[in-house]
């Protein structure tokens, strides 16, 4: 009943979507052979510098090189039940690879993913956690340790990817002190397991790099949570007390479209930020020349181009059921999964240089680094880091 309801819907409402843009308007038209691919955006659009522009792009790019149909399906709302509608349109429109961008695909993956065993579900930043959340409902202890996630959704026909993001998050961190930063800010979106990675990552790299360079005293970090993935008037304004009244130098601002409220402060003064999940500096740097110091990326396009040539190869069956944690496999870089950005990092002689950087990674990939990614209390460091909760 629910594919009939879904194909009636589909057959009213995919050409206007496709018209509008909310349904992919013919993006990667090509003959695919067997696949057709399409792409639910969570709670943004595909122009939001983050996961979802991440994956629009890739995915498109790739569809296009491959000959392979390819759409992309906005919701309605922000709800787990938008989100479902989108994934209902794209399979009655035919298709049968659905890339899902964020967490907040959770649900989705534990109410489509039976309903649709045909299809190929591609979870981008899903954990166990989120899966777990949304199976087991009220009751849920938040230890998946005690669970088994493959009871709540379909796991043949899915494959979810997470990211070390406590390894970019070091990075950047480690990076703005190095490159002459002490007075340190993070603004969290929502205080969520992949954004808490990212913060305490950060605090456990600035407090490196003070260690090495003997300044533990004199480096501190602001910590705060948006409680939302977008920048709005209240958390610009709690930014400039950040960037005045606290005089901090730069601010990771990780969650999305976040990073607008602590552009829009930084410009005032002449303040800097870092950018997170992808190289932000494009959209950043719009509030002032050269404001991006660095951005924590996660490897959304290389997992991308992965699992599409998977299936295109026909090797899914190597990758359906997992549920992976992707970082570091390379002394080289570009073939991590968690980095900064080579080409627009602002690196400084005598300070911290490229080479710095390769031999950042190859000491943390060696095992000479060691990062935590516990969630649950922020690390014990020698740097003065100040909690303030959510703004929000």
């Amino acid at each position: 009943m629910k594919k009939l309801i879904a194909a009636i819907l589909a057959s009213l409402m995919v050409l206007s979507l496709a018209a509008c843009g909310g349904g992919g308007g013919g993006d990667g038209k090509g003959s695919s052979g067997d696949m057709n691919v399409a792409m639910v955006t969570d709670s943004g659009d595909i122009t939001d510098q983050s996961f979802n522009q991440t994956t629009y792009e890739t995915a498109k790019k790739w569809s296009e090189a491959n000959g392979v149909t390819f759409n992309y399906y906005k919701p309605e709302k922000d709800t787990d039940e938008a989100r479902n509608a989108a994934i209902d349109q794209a399979v009655a429109a035919g298709a049968n690879v659905i890339l899902l961008p964020g967490y907040m695909f959770a649900a989705s993956l534990v109410a489509q993913t039976n309903t649709y065993p045909d299809v190929k579900f591609i979870g981008l930043d899903v954990g166990e956690g989120d899966l777990c959340e949304k199976g087991v409902g009220e009751g849920y202890t938040y230890n998946p340790a005690e669970y088994n996630v493959g009871d709540y959704y379909n796991t043949a026909n899915t494959y979810c990817a997470t990211y070390q993001e406590e390894i970019s998050g070091f990075m950047a961190g480690y990076a703005a002190v190095k490159l002459g930063y002490r007075h340190l800010g993070f603004l969290g979106g929502m205080s969520v397991p992949a954004v808490m990675r990212f913060g305490y990552g950060y605090v456990q790299g600035a407090d490196k790099a003070a260690a090495e360079l003997g300044c533990t005293g004199d480096v501190s970090v602001e910590f705060v949570y948006g409680n939302q993935f977008y920048g709005d008037a209240d958390i610009t304004a709690y930014m400039d007390t950040w960037y005045n009244a606290k005089d901090v130098e730069v601010v990771f601002a990780c969650g999305g479209g976040i990073y607008t409220s602590a552009a829009e402060a930084a410009a005032k003064v002449g303040g800097k930020v870092i950018g997170v999940d992808s190289d932000q500096s494009s959209k950043i740097n719009e509030y002032g020349a050269d404001m991006t110091v660095t951005s924590a990326m996660k490897g959304l396009d290389a997992t991308v181009n992965m699992i599409l040539t998977a299936i295109k190869d026909g090797k899914w069956s190597e990758y359906a059921g997992k549920i992976d944690s992707l970082g570091m496999v390379s002394d080289d870089p570009g073939e991590n999964y968690v980095q900064l950005p080579r080409a627009t990092t602002q690196w400084a002689d005598g300070l911290f240089t490229e080479d710095d950087y390769l031999a950042l990674v190859k000491d943390i990939h060696g095992g000479k680094i060691s990062i935590s990614n516990d969630t649950t209390a922020m690390p014990s460091v020698g740097i003065t880091v100040t909690e303030y909760g959510t703004i929000k």
